[in-house]
Formats: structure tokens, sequence, C-alpha cells
């Protein structure tokens, strides 16, 4: 499957509690997602799998992938594109053996290291982050900052998508640094109109 990262949305179903996710989702890809993650730290499998069905049915046709966040079973069950996992969630190789040599596997990572170790181990692309400092997700790790991304980028063969306190303001800058796409949260579902703020970070992020 080729995929265009270009603008990933991290559809978290916790940052979005009490509004409607999927109509979110819809408005954002209609701005120009090129890929959606569904994440949902604090539902039950059922919720979430029934979120999952949900989302697939319409993505349906639009071409844009959908990934399911760190639940592989999630992801088998709802018939999702494939799977985003952590430094501590399953592992590539396992996820790869229930997936199938087709669907996509994205890890997260913060060095060169981390991103080079994915990519042996079969990682489709790289989440590389924090890019700046965010509050959207607790995270004690380092913020990498354009220039860390380009060494990063150009240390691996596999797309790189940066996430982490990315705004239109910014993402001009990620893509000088050569990265092939920006992940984002609050930038789509915090905003007020979020096929405008799709559309506004389309138009920010130009990968060279």
């Amino acid at each position: 499957m080729t995929v265009d990262y270009t603008l990933y949305l991290v559809a978290d179903a916790d940052y979005a509690a009490g509004r409607d996710l999927l109509g979110l989702m819809e408005a954002a890809v209609r701005g120009g997602v090129t890929v959606v993650q569904l994440r949902g730290k604090k539902l039950s499998y059922g919720e979430f799998l029934e979120l999952g069905l949900a989302a697939a049915g319409r993505l349906a046709g639009t071409g844009v992938p959908l990934l399911i966040n760190d639940r592989l079973d999630v992801a088998l069950a709802c018939g999702a594109d494939g799977v985003h996992v952590g430094q501590e969630d399953v592992s590539i190789l396992t996820a790869r053996r229930a997936l199938g040599p087709d669907r996509i596997i994205g890890v997260s990572v913060n060095t060169v290291g981390e991103a080079r170790r994915a990519e042996e181990d079969g990682a489709d692309y790289v989440g590389a982050g924090p890019a700046f400092p965010t509050a959207t997700k607790e995270t004690a790790l380092p913020v990498l900052g354009p220039d860390k991304l380009g060494q990063l980028r150009r240390a691996v063969g596999v797309p790189v998508v940066a996430i982490g306190g990315i705004t239109a303001a910014n993402a001009a800058d990620l893509a000088r640094a050569g990265v092939d796409g920006i992940a984002v949260v609050s930038a789509i579902l915090g905003a007020p109109d979020a096929r405008r703020a799709a559309e506004e970070l389309r138009a920010a992020f130009k990968p060279s």
C-alpha cells in the first residue's frame, strides 16, 4: 500500500470527549487529512471496537487509511489498515505476524537509534516527536525540533512523520527539515472548524 503521510490526524477519543469525533474526522478528511489514527487509551475493548468500526465505515471509499493506536486486537477486529505502536507496546514483529505483509505498522520514536531499529524490524513509517513542546500528551521525552527531526529523517529510509505541538505557524519549518508528514491532535480537534484547520495545515506544510 502506498501511503501519503502529508497530514496525519490522531483522532484521540479522550481529547475529543464530549464532541463528535467521527464528525470532526470526516470534516478534517474533506480538508485534506491523508491518514487517520484512532486513539482511545481510556476506552474498553468494546467501546474502541465500536468506534473503530464506525470510523472504518466513514473512511470507506476516501482512500484515507485507518490506523489503530496500540490495540492490535481492535485493528484486526475492525479491519483497519494497520496499527501504530509505542516503544512499550506490542513489538513490530508480533504485529507483523498478526497483520500480515500488506498492512501498515508505524512506531513512535524519539531518537535516531529507535528509528533505525524500527526500520530494521519492518516498520512502514515512524512517528517522531515531540517536534515542539506539547500539552496534548504527557511525556518526559526531549523535544526534537526541526534540526534533529531532519537528522533523523536522513538516517532512515522509511517515511518520518513529525508529531507534537505542530500548528500551521510552525509546519513550514518541518517541511524544510525534510520530514514526510505532520501528525496533529489539537490543531484539528481543538479548532473551531476542523476542515478549515486541515486546509491551513496542508497549505503550510509543503514537502520539498
